[in-house]
């Protein structure tokens, strides 16, 4: 009878064993993302494995000295991902996908707590699985465009229970300490706030009656870029003119030119303006800091009054990096 009882222990052992390894990573990304979304909007990620997989089955939960733990400490010491320039975008780690379990670089965290393993079901089957990561960016990150990247060595130490006596003994334990590594990355877009109010004449009974108008377009374009600033020729242009369009289809010739001189403001090549040529802070997008374009439009005094109505024309503004 004693020999049986023995029998039926091992048996029982050797059923609920888990085996759990260190593979390689899955990486974790956050795709592309333009420089506004990445400031102001927490963007997040996730990889479905962190590098511990595991297979098998427990008789009962984790126990009180059963851990899990897992450490990442970043190659060379950063604190964040790191874009070609040194811009560093700021992003939080975690156990699981709520902001509770909060992950702190070079600190072991213990997945055995808060039932994170359990819950995962790592040690609760035949079908292999593995531990996600989860990852938030942080708001205010004012970085250029390109790849960011953090590259962490993860370091796996478990040590627990892997079967259970019905009498619940423990009858052997697994104990893993191996490192893998683990990249987040993010690629960053040029983009631009655009401020363009709306161009008013007025209204006068003759041509000669309109007056110039003096404004101004802002743009906050992604920190570091240079680019072009054009405005197409509107929905009416004839004669290398554009012209507004009444509902009855008479037209009124204006245009728009740069700053307060006489040179057409245009789409193309030297008829654009560059982010050096901005009258109010020229030079590189700062991402936050607006830089402003004067213009003057005025309507052309070489041609006959039209009939009276109202005229409108639609001009589309473009950036090119």
């Amino acid at each position: 009878m004693k020999w049986l009882m023995a029998s039926l222990l091992l048996l029982i052992s050797a059923q609920a064993q888990a085996l759990c390894s260190v593979v390689a990573t899955n990486p974790a990304s956050f795709g592309n993302l333009n420089s506004t979304q990445v400031r102001l909007v927490v963007q997040s990620a996730s990889t479905t494995n962190a590098g511990l997989q595991c297979t098998g089955s427990l008789l009962s939960l984790l126990a009180s000295d059963d851990h899990f733990y897992a450490t990442f400490t970043p190659v060379g010491g950063t604190t964040g991902l790191v874009g070609p320039t040194g811009d560093i975008i700021n992003y939080t780690l975690y156990a699981n996908n709520t902001t509770n379990f909060v992950i702190t670089r070079n600190q072991r965290y213990d997945f055995a707590r808060n039932g994170i393993i359990d819950a995962l079901g790592l040690l609760n089957g035949t079908v292999p699985k593995s531990v996600p990561i989860y990852l938030k960016t942080l708001i205010g990150s004012n970085v250029a465009a390109g790849l960011y990247q953090e590259t962490f060595v993860v370091e796996w130490d478990i040590n627990y229970c892997y079967g259970l006596s019905v009498i619940n003994v423990c009858l052997g334990r697994q104990v893993l300490k191996q490192t893998t590594n683990l990249t987040v990355s993010l690629t960053v877009t040029n983009d631009c706030q655009i401020t363009t109010p709306a161009i008013s004449f007025g209204s006068a009974p003759v041509i000669s009656g309109f007056a110039a108008v003096n404004q101004s377009v802002s743009l906050s374009c992604t920190k570091g870029s240079s680019y072009t600033v054009g405005l197409d020729d509107g929905q009416n242009a004839a004669a290398g003119r554009r012209r507004m369009k009444s509902a009855n289809a008479d037209f009124l010739a204006y245009d728009i030119f740069k700053s307060a001189g006489s040179q057409r403001w245009g789409a193309l090549s030297s008829a654009r303006r560059a982010s050096s040529d901005a009258d109010i802070n020229p030079g590189a997008g700062t991402g936050t800091g607006s830089q402003v374009f004067n213009y003057n439009a005025r309507i052309y005094s070489d041609q006959s009054t039209p009939p009276a109505g109202t005229y409108l024309d639609n001009v589309i503004l473009d950036v090119q990096f």
